[in-house]
């Protein structure tokens, strides 16, 4: 039995499927790469704390996971590839708002 998405259009999980209150397969959400998204280096400040830099950019720390998904190259691992120096790609938040609809 499929039941309704419990989860914010915010979240990663959003587009996966509930089943008999298991989370199915994750279901990938995408962020399109544009030539407007900024790039920065990483500081001392973020490293390690994707949510931190999220709720400064986004005033939403739940969206950490963006930048996984806007840098697979760079961010294998979310939180401890967020180190010092690594340069990543950033959204803008009107592309969030586009592409997540939040």
């Amino acid at each position: 039995m499929v039941t309704s998405v419990k989860y914010s259009a915010a979240s990663p999980y959003f587009t996966t499927e509930i089943s008999d209150n298991f989370l199915d397969i994750m279901n990938t959400r995408t962020i399109p790469k544009l030539s407007s998204d900024q790039i920065i280096t990483i500081n001392e400040t973020y490293q390690y704390r994707p949510d931190m830099l999220a709720h400064d950019l986004y005033d939403n720390p739940g969206l950490w996971w963006v930048f996984a998904i806007r840098n697979p190259n760079t961010l294998i691992d979310p939180i401890y590839d967020f180190k010092t120096g690594i340069k990543i790609y950033l959204p803008k938040i009107s592309t969030l708002k586009a592409a997540l609809g939040i």
